[in-house]
């Protein structure tokens, strides 16, 4: 059966759903915060998948994931193809780009930059998605922020290039800030594929910020205002590429990219399924990544990042710090969320009902349903006892 989408305006259906996006990354976050530093990346990211597919089951869109995870990691993941929402027919379509955990090294370690986050967004008339597929699994990336942009602008030339050399690079954005080099913050993630690019850097004389995980944080960390971070630089994940370039987009920063095999026989690969020289050499910008205006990021802390703070665990309260961005109105809202365990409840895909964080949450609950069923089976048996009042009637 071909599903009918209603034709609700995009910006009306934004503002309708755009909370229930801040849900399922909150939820996720509360589902993997028991794994954190417990050296079990796939159980966290596990955890975080069951809750984010259990909230997305409440929600009414259809929803289909076109930039999954798992893929690159044979990660527990949400995976490219699968739909989410419950599809009812008149129900709004959306393109979903999802990470439920960015930086799932981090959260097995204990340490910093793991957030949980989703990119939605509905395709313009005549656009078959909204969010750019990536064939490669890697990409190379440059990110930076919206003064950048407004300087390459007042110029009139694109001055900036991921294929520029990293002095070019780093230079450029000096000036664009005003800035001594030496006090340029360029941050690269602490991996071997990138041993020349942290040489370039340190002979360059920036400042040099390395991390170990969460590239998807740190590529939107030089358009966010009080970071500290001016540049970010390195290969990482295509599909955190997507998801970092919409919510950049929501900030007014820009991010390059172009795809980085990670050897020959994957660009052989690569080659065999259709694509040429030329497509390698190609500059994605943000906005080929993810297209149009019509676009939420929203994103919750587990652990502490230049995003946001992680989860925060206080007796029997939880807080947690979530991001929500829309590219239209570039409105960036930053929400503070206070959790009560004793009666905080999250629906899980795997069982198809909700569950307690705390166990006086989950014993409320059981005893609830507990009291629901023996209402329903009073009810029926009542109903079993019920004299045909019909027929009585009609004999009167």
């Amino acid at each position: 059966m071909k599903i009918k989408h209603r034709l609700t305006p995009l910006e009306d259906i934004e503002r309708i759903l755009e909370f229930d996006f801040v849900r399922a990354t909150e939820a996720a976050a509360l589902n993997s915060i028991d794994w954190l530093g417990r050296g079990q990346k796939e159980l966290a990211d596990q955890a975080a998948c069951d809750a984010m597919r259990g909230m997305f089951d409440l929600v009414d869109i259809c929803g289909e994931v076109v930039i999954g995870e798992g893929i690159k990691d044979n990660a527990p993941g949400i995976f490219k193809g699968e739909h989410l929402g419950r599809w009812i027919p008149g129900s709004p379509k959306f393109d979903l780009a999802i990470d439920p955990i960015d930086g799932t090294t981090n959260i097995a370690k204990g340490a910093p930059n793991s957030i949980s986050c989703i990119a939605a967004a509905s395709p313009a008339e005549g656009q078959k998605t909204s969010m750019q597929d990536i064939p490669s699994f890697y990409m190379m990336k440059l990110a930076y922020g919206p003064k950048v942009v407004a300087h390459m602008k007042l110029r009139g030339v694109n001055s900036l290039s991921v294929q520029n050399t990293v002095e070019e690079t780093i230079i450029e954005v000096a000036h664009a800030l005003h800035k001594r080099v030496q006090d340029v913050v360029v941050v690269v993630m602490d991996r071997p594929r990138h041993a020349k690019l942290i040489e370039e850097v340190r002979s360059v004389g920036a400042a040099l910020r390395m991390i170990g995980d969460g590239d998807i944080t740190a590529a939107m960390a030089p358009s966010l205002p009080e970071s500290g971070i001016d540049l970010y630089l390195g290969v990482g994940g295509a599909p955190e590429a997507v998801l970092a370039a919409a919510g950049i987009k929501c900030l007014g920063g820009d991010l390059q990219a172009t795809m980085w095999p990670r050897d020959n026989a994957e660009r052989q690969e690569l080659l065999d399924a259709g694509l040429t020289a030329v497509d390698f050499s190609r500059v994605f910008f943000a906005d080929d990544l993810a297209h149009g205006r019509h676009i939420i990021f929203c994103a919750t802390g587990i652990s502490d990042s230049a995003l946001l703070p992680g989860v925060q665990v206080r007796g029997t309260t939880v807080v947690t710090h979530s991001v929500l961005m829309r590219a239209k109105s570039r409105t960036v809202r930053f929400i503070k969320s206070h959790h009560d365990l004793t009666t905080k409840t999250i629906r899980l895909r795997s069982s198809g009902r909700e569950h307690g964080l705390h166990p006086k949450a989950e014993k409320k609950l059981r005893r609830e349903e507990a009291s629901e069923a023996r209402e329903k089976t009073d009810s029926a048996a009542q109903g079993d006892r019920a004299p045909d009042l019909t027929i009585a009637a009609r004999a009167v």
